[in-house]
């Protein structure tokens, strides 16, 4: 049922936006998705399923943003400029996100467990809603792999790889500092700029 699904954790990820996670009643989940209660126990086990299959969706839809931004047009600075952009804003947007990036689960939001995660270049259907949640960890870890190895070129020498791997990660932790404190002036593309300049 990947309709009633999909409608379940629209309808999820709606009630959390009014209230926080421990008042999300299921019913109002289920009636706002037009389905029964119990095709949303049948869908997820439980509230602790719901939530971790509404974390696992954000968090897809994250890495789904860093990769169009990775693969995206301009060089490898542009590209790494704009997943920083993509991180910031995507943060901002979504309190999930920024829940999973920074590792501060509030009262308000579902918290299930994060363990290691298969690598970014898996399929979503790897990834499966069931299966481990990123770690900020980890998150840091993939989206610095998936970048380098979009971004390195073929036949790049084993120096310049690891170069630019730094440099993934210099930009993905230069946008998690902006997640937990917003910049002034210039935000998160004139830092990563600046960084990436003296790098790459």
């Amino acid at each position: 049922m990947p309709a009633a699904r999909e409608s379940l954790l629209d309808a999820a990820y709606a009630a959390l936006a009014r209230r926080p996670w421990p008042a999300v009643r299921m019913v109002e989940v289920a009636v706002a998705a037009g389905v029964s209660r119990q095709t949303l126990y049948n869908e997820f086990g439980g509230k602790d399923g719901l939530g971790r299959a509404l974390v696992r969706r954000e968090a897809d839809g994250y890495l789904s943003g860093v990769d169009r931004a990775l693969t995206g047009a301009g060089d490898a600075p542009d590209r790494l400029v704009a997943t920083a952009e993509w991180t910031v804003s995507a943060a901002r947007d979504n309190a999930l996100v920024r829940a999973l990036l920074t590792g501060c689960w509030g009262e308000r939001l579902p918290a299930p467990a994060l363990r290691a995660v298969p690598s970014v270049s898996a399929a979503p259907a790897q990834r499966r809603a069931d299966g481990p949640l990123p770690s900020p960890a980890d998150l840091v870890a993939l989206v610095r792999d998936r970048a380098a190895a979009l971004l390195t070129a073929p036949g790049a020498a084993a120096e310049e790889s690891a170069e630019l791997a730094r440099g993934c990660e210099l930009a993905v932790r230069i946008a998690l500092s902006c997640v937990a404190a917003p910049p002034a002036e210039g935000g998160v593309t004139e830092l990563v700029r600046a960084a990436l300049d003296r790098r790459l």
